[in-house]
């Protein structure tokens, strides 16, 4: 009997990719158009597929790899997000970020993906600009969310942790903004231009020898022999070994269902701020300031350096396990987040933004990733719980060292994490979990 897996949806994200628009034009697409071979094919071109991918250059340099992905390089949702990559625990179902296992050892595992992507940064060439480690603040608005972060401090305490605490001058000083009451500073976070960054990826794994195929949507694969066959519109590609790294995806190719929660953020840039504008708003060039209610909104400021000098806004939450959300979906985002912007900064209130789009996450219920061999020759690094660029580096890693048959660290963490938890069936999932995403919203309303 031959196995096959069928992909039953495809990438669907609303909006461009701001980070991508805002670097110079990239080459024309290379797209695949014919039948070849490789040792290993790597689905996904994000964080994930091309941290597999140059792991397993790291293993065997004469490995043939070969990367597919369904959109241009930088334009699904490794371009779409905050591009924060940060070390410390940061768990999203949490009151303060606190996770609820071994903090010191996720940690660990953070703080070597950071490591990962930095040798990458260096023995690619990637434009430092594009992997700063500048840390981050958590901003808190009201005295429960500065409760929130002293919460977090304490835990950053036994951890033996460094941060620092801010008032509201601090806090002005940096942002610019009058809105935040106090916030609490960690040094180890890298403020990532994801799409500079995956761009630099991209291009350094090319020069290794990695074939690297945009806009190249994997339609299905099966079992030919001992061959997996992975199509595309454009052609195939025989491989011994496949690695996954499609996020929520896995579930549209029939893996973990009705254990995903696809999740829907939005964001929106500013227009590139003019000298009368930079002079209202003060603060640093550079800053990331993360709520600390993770239901609340995540705020950057960029320079000329990441792509001009920007403001980036990113809330509003929404459940859609058809992976498919609407464009009035967006449209009341951009509303909400317009507002949120306009609260922040009085003094540039009513600047239309330039660009508005979605990104899209996968998480499960208790908060594990799905990081182990599917079957035979087939692997996956996917289900990112919203931490895509270090959480998806580590498990790119780990399935690239499963793939080579190689017991590590992060295979060892991953490979012992329990299967997703069963999801409530429709329609209450949807419904029921969309109530509680605009309840949280609307509570943590000021952060």
């Amino acid at each position: 009997m031959t196995t096959i897996w069928s992909a039953k949806s495809l990438p669907d994200l609303k909006g461009p990719a701001a980070w991508n628009r805002i670097l110079a034009d990239q080459p024309a697409p290379q797209a695949l158009k014919e039948s070849t071979t490789a040792d290993v094919v790597v689905i996904g071109a994000g964080f994930a597929g091309l941290s597999a991918a140059r792991r397993l250059t790291q293993i065997e340099s004469s490995l043939n790899v070969v990367v597919l992905d369904a959109c241009r390089i930088a334009e699904s949702s490794a371009g779409r997000n905050s591009g924060f990559m940060i070390d410390l625990p940061h768990e999203l179902n949490s009151e303060d970020y606190a996770g609820a296992g071994d903090d010191q050892a996720v940690t660990s595992l953070n703080r070597k993906a950071i490591a990962f992507a930095g040798d990458a940064v260096d023995d690619y060439g990637i434009d430092a600009n594009f992997f700063d480690r500048a840390g981050k603040i958590n901003g808190a608005a009201s005295t429960k969310a500065t409760e929130h972060n002293e919460s977090y401090a304490k835990h950053l305490n036994s951890l033996s942790e460094t941060f620092e605490m801010l008032d509201a001058r601090q806090m002005a000083e940096i942002t610019g903004s009058r809105h935040y009451h106090s916030g609490l500073f960690t040094p180890g976070t890298v403020m990532l231009q994801p799409a500079g960054y995956i761009r630099g990826l991209v291009s350094g794994l090319r020069q290794a020898g990695v074939r690297v195929f945009e806009q190249s949507p994997v339609t299905r694969f099966l079992r030919q022999g001992t061959c997996w066959q992975v199509q595309t519109p454009g052609g195939e590609v025989s491989a011994q070994k496949i690695i996954l790294t499609v996020n929520g995806h896995l579930e549209s190719f029939g893996f973990e269902r009705d254990r995903l929660m696809q999740l829907f953020l939005f964001a929106v840039m500013t227009p590139e701020l003019d000298d009368d504008a930079l002079s209202k708003l003060g603060g640093a060039p550079r800053w990331g300031v993360t709520p600390s209610d993770p239901m609340g909104t995540t705020m950057r400021r960029i320079d000329m350096g990441q792509g001009g000098n920007r403001i980036v806004t990113r809330t509003c939450a929404l459940l859609k396990p058809n992976m498919h959300p609407g464009a009035k979906s967006l449209q009341r985002a951009a509303r909400v987040m317009q507002q949120k912007f306009d609260q922040r900064f009085p003094q540039l209130a009513g600047i239309k933004m330039e660009y508005q789009w979605a990104g899209h996450l996968c998480l499960s219920l208790n908060s594990v990733a799905v990081m182990r061999e599917l079957e035979d020759g087939v692997y996956s690094g996917c289900v990112q719980n919203g931490l895509g660029t270090a959480r998806g580096t580590l498990t790119g890693i780990g399935a690239a060292d499963l793939a080579c048959g190689l017991s590590t660290e992060i295979t060892r963490h991953f490979t012992a994490e329990a299967q997703p938890k069963k999801l409530p069936p429709q329609p209450f999932r949807e419904i029921g979990a969309n109530i509680v995403l605009r309840w949280k919203e609307w509570r943590a309303s000021a952060e």
